[in-house]
Formats: C-alpha cells, structure tokens, sequence
C-alpha cells in the first residue's frame, strides 16, 4: 500500500511538468540536463541526511540495467518536453500515455508477469477515458501538433523501456537507484547538449531560472524518488494502470491554471479513467490469468 501511495504521488507531480516546460525558454535536451543536475544535488543530499552507503559491488552487477535504464530516462524527458513544445498538454499526454499499453503488451514476455482479464479490461476502459478526455480538448491539428504527437510516442517507448528495465534492477534500495541513474543521465546528457547546441545561456531569464529549480526540485528530485521506490514494490500491470493519474493531472492543470474548458465528454472520461484505476488496484481478480 506505501508503494501504491508513493507511485501516486509521483504521477501528480509529474503530471504539472507540462505546464512548466510550457513556459521555460530553453531546449528540451538543456531542460533535461538541469532537470538531472539538480535533481542530483537534491537527491545527494537526502542521501548524505540518511547516511546511506553506496555498494558498489551490487551496483556493478546491476551496471547494464542501470545504464539501459539511464537511456531511457534520458530519451524519454527529451522527447516528452519536446512533445510539450511542439502541441498541446493534451497532444503530448495522449500520445504518451501509449505507453502503459506497451507495458501490458511486453511484460509477460520481459519480466514474466501474468496479466489478468480484470487488468486487461480496465486498461481498455482508461484508454477510452482517456480518448474521450482528450478529444476534444484541441481545435484543428496542425502539423507541429502531429510532430509533437510523435516525440510522445517516442517518449512512451523510452518510458516503456525504463520501467520494464527498473524490474531487473536487484539488491538496491529506491534512492540508490534514482541517484546512480540520474548521475548516468548527466554522464550521458552533457555530451549530448556540447555537441548539439553547446551551453550558451545569454537569452535565459529570471523566470526560466525559477521554474528550472522548481521544476528540478519537485520533479527532478521528489517525484522521481517516489516514483523508484514505488516501482519497486508493485507490478508492471499496476504501475500501468496508476499511471493514468499523469494524464488525469495534466488535464486539471491545463483546465485550472492554463484555462482550457473541461467539456462534459471530458469529465465522463475522467470517471471512466478512475473508475478503471479504482476497480483495478482493490481487491483481488477472480478471473484466471490469460497469459500463462
């Protein structure tokens, strides 16, 4: 249940990211890159009040699914931010969120996990939630909408391979990991942004500072603690479903802070989208698995 808590509280502050990508002047690959800078100071520190030692052994042996999973976190927030550039919150968050339905679809075959009629049938009625949601919540697509739409399809195959990679990560506690895959992100990012576009900083504001720390702060750090030591106790089929909260959290901001109008088409999606997570994530199925 504390796993359940956590991973929720990670996909709402995750779900405000958009919101702040919206309004910070610099590139998604630079945004990425800070985001992981002070994510890492942030999280050095928690690690420091706790006294934690860091084994190294154990994070040698699990040295390939660290850095598989560094990739993909590093790929999934490059092309997520550059999905919220490029179109709409909704866009960006419905084209994401195909990722969870990549999760379902290879977690028999990855870490073996048995997938139940119940969680197949809730998945299909967030996803309709989630379709009714967003549909109507843009006017005409254009084509920076269809780009945008198409970094968060890539986005949600990085965030499909991160989650699915973290499984096989053995013997280390959530801080640990977040901190060695978020220093493995720099390692990897900073190149990355010497060679493409360097480090001028010269147009960067007041205001894109303070979103930047915020931003780095709340996501960087917190919520991607949470989101590793959630992870850590649940399965692939639950953190799929949970991670409808993300969309769900995009959507009210957008409609709160941003202003876009929630139609009543919107709002019948959101109680299909809960009702599915709710119905999914108490009790136990009775229905026998599909998937041996």
């Amino acid at each position: 249940m504390k796993e359940k808590l956590y991973f929720v509280m990670s996909m709402i502050i995750v779900g405000a990211v958009g919101v702040f990508i919206k309004y910070i002047d610099m590139s998604s690959s630079k945004i990425a890159l800070f985001l992981c800078l002070i994510g890492a100071i942030f999280l050095f520190t928690i690690f420091k009040c706790k006294k934690q030692k860091v084994s190294w052994e154990i994070v040698k042996k699990n040295s390939v699914a660290l850095i598989i999973s560094a990739v993909a976190l590093s790929g999934n927030w490059i092309f997520l931010f550059q999905a919220y550039k490029e179109t709409t919150i909704a866009n960006a968050a419905l084209s994401y969120y195909f990722a969870p339905v990549l999760v379902i679809i290879l977690s028999p075959l990855v870490v073996k996990e048995k997938v139940s009629l119940k969680k197949v049938l809730c998945i299909g009625v967030a996803l309709l939630g989630l379709f009714l949601i967003l549909k109507n919540s843009t006017g005409e697509t254009t084509a920076n909408d269809l780009v945008g739409i198409g970094y968060g399809l890539i986005a949600a195959c990085f965030y499909a391979a991160m989650t699915l990679t973290n499984k096989f990560i053995l013997r280390l506690d959530g801080l640990t990991i977040t901190l060695v895959q978020i220093v493995l992100s720099i390692t990897l990012l900073t190149p990355f942004v010497l060679f493409t576009e360097g480090f001028s900083f010269s147009s960067v504001t007041s205001k894109t500072v303070i979103l930047m720390l915020m931003l780095g702060v709340l996501h960087g750090g917190i919520g991607l603690y949470l989101f590793f030591i959630g992870m850590k106790g649940l399965k692939a089929q639950s953190i799929a479903v949970l991670s409808y909260i993300d969309p769900l959290t995009s959507l009210l901001i957008s409609v709160l802070i941003v202003g876009e109008k929630m139609t009543l088409q919107q709002l019948f999606g959101a109680i299909l989208l809960l009702g599915s997570i709710w119905i999914s994530e108490t009790g136990k199925s009775r229905v026998k698995s599909i998937i041996s």
